[in-house]
Formats: structure tokens, C-alpha cells, sequence
């Protein structure tokens, strides 16, 4: 899979339904209502990420995924796959 880097990304309002972002380097990503319902992030890094309002609901993730400061990603739907 190839390793996806983006300067500070912009994705607000994005439709990222079922996207395979697994390992994405997100740092910092303004993802302010973005759509991301089913989507993988197993292994991505999301600090600092503006996650608010973003939906999360069944977003897989993994032990490696790194979330912004104090993100509780089990509150915003997300589930926890190894």
C-alpha cells in the first residue's frame, strides 16, 4: 500500500466513506465534518488532526493509529481491529 503525505491536508466536508487511508500521515489534518464511515485508518497518523464533527461511525482503526490529544475514538464510534 503505498504511503500517502499531505502538507496540511484540508479535507473539511470531505466524502471519505470507505476510504483506505491505512498508515496516511494526517498530522494536523482539518477534517472538520468530514464524512469517514467505514473508513480504515489502521496505522494512520491523525495528530493534531481537527476532527470536529467529523463522522466516525465504524472507522476501523488499530493499536497503531495515532489520534490527536485527548481523542476518545471508542466515544466517537470507532472500532478497534487487530
Amino acid at each position: 500500500m503505498a504511503q500517502i503525505t499531505l502538507q496540511t491536508p484540508t479535507l473539511s466536508v470531505a466524502d471519505l466513506r470507505e476510504a483506505r487511508l491505512g498508515r496516511a500521515d494526517l498530522r494536523g489534518a482539518y477534517l472538520r465534518w468530514a464524512d469517514l464511515r467505514w473508513a480504515d485508518l489502521s496505522g494512520a497518523d491523525l495528530s493534531g488532526a481537527n476532527l470536529t464533527g467529523a463522522n466516525l461511525s465504524i472507522v476501523r482503526y488499530n493499536a497503531r493509529t495515532m489520534w490527536p490529544e485527548g481523542f476518545d475514538p471508542v466515544a466517537a464510534g470507532a472500532v478497534l481491529v487487530e
